[in-house]
């Protein structure tokens, strides 16, 4: 191949993964909103909206993946702001939704995408644990629990119960067929 056709090649396989994100941000969004469970102080169990940053980070690794996260948070708080401080706003939002791209270190693993959303539901829960201990740690005293119990809880029922039902509808085989078949497509130069 001459370099014309090199640069044509990264190009496209740019630009196919700009889109391939753009998609995923969109469904994300849209899913966000079709909430199961809304809880009373922040978070919800959604439908899936977790599971279409992760995929951007399966599919095109962890760089992808963290930057879409990081987009997608970002593009949350302009939605849906709450703001108690800058540090706040950073945890809560891009580093929180950025952390769902650490699935993309399990890319080439077998059962990689299942181990890839755990490793990023487990990533978004740690800066939420984080953020309610160091700026939500006030809903705790009513509780009587210590703010890592109870930010561990809180957090840790919404986060949970979502995972758990992606991670049954993704464990489905027709499910795993459709999206292995949407990687190849994704992926595919």
């Amino acid at each position: 191949m001459n370099n014309t056709t090199n640069t044509q090649v990264t190009s496209f396989s740019v630009t196919k993964k700009l889109v391939f994100s753009a998609m995923a941000i969109a469904l994300a969004l849209i899913t966000s909103y079709l909430k199961v469970i809304d809880m009373p102080m922040g978070g919800s169990v959604t439908l899936m909206s977790m599971l279409f940053i992760t995929l951007i980070g399966y599919w095109f690794g962890p760089g992808y993946g963290l930057l879409c996260g990081v987009a997608y948070g970002c593009l949350q708080f302009f939605i849906d702001p709450y703001m108690l401080s800058i540090p706040q706003v950073i945890c809560d939002y891009p580093l929180a939704f950025g952390a769902l791209g650490l699935s993309g270190f399990f890319r080439n693993k077998k059962y990689g995408l299942q181990i890839g959303y755990i490793a990023g539901v487990l990533g978004r829960y740690f800066f939420a644990i984080l953020s309610g201990i160091l700026f939500f740690a006030v809903y705790a005293e009513g509780s009587g629990m210590s703010p890592l119990v109870y930010s561990l809880s809180y957090n840790g029922a919404y986060l949970g119960a979502e995972a758990i039902i992606t991670l049954i509808v993704i464990s489905l085989p027709p499910v795993t067929k459709g999206l292995q078949n949407v990687k190849k497509q994704a992926i595919q130069e």
